[in-house]
């Protein structure tokens, strides 16, 4: 039995192991509360070139990859918690609603 070039599995496309890469670096500095603005909107934009490309080639669902990116954009926009290393090195930014 003779093996040819189309015996040969492709891997994934280059651009999706570039995002997949992305992304869990993104998730990897989420987590410990590193660069957490920088971190969410990365993962929100890898997030949502995700679901566009899922969307047109029809290969999955995109909505969990928008729930995600939904998610990566919240963090970015709230900020770091107490315990990470943002707080740690920029100190912890507290929002105070005055009463009326």
């Amino acid at each position: 039995m003779a093996f040819g070039i189309t015996g040969i599995r492709e891997g994934p496309p280059p651009l999706t192991v570039a995002l997949q890469i992305i992304g869990i670096a993104a998730a990897i500095l989420l987590v410990v509360g590193m660069f957490t603005p920088l971190a969410g909107v990365l993962a929100a934009a890898a997030e949502v070139w995700i679901a566009i490309s899922r969307s047109s080639s029809h290969s999955g669902d995109p909505w969990v990859a928008l729930a995600q990116a939904a998610l990566a954009a919240a963090l970015a926009m709230i900020g770091p918690g107490a315990w990470s290393i943002d707080a740690r090195r920029f100190g912890r930014k507290r929002i105070d609603l005055p009463e009326r």
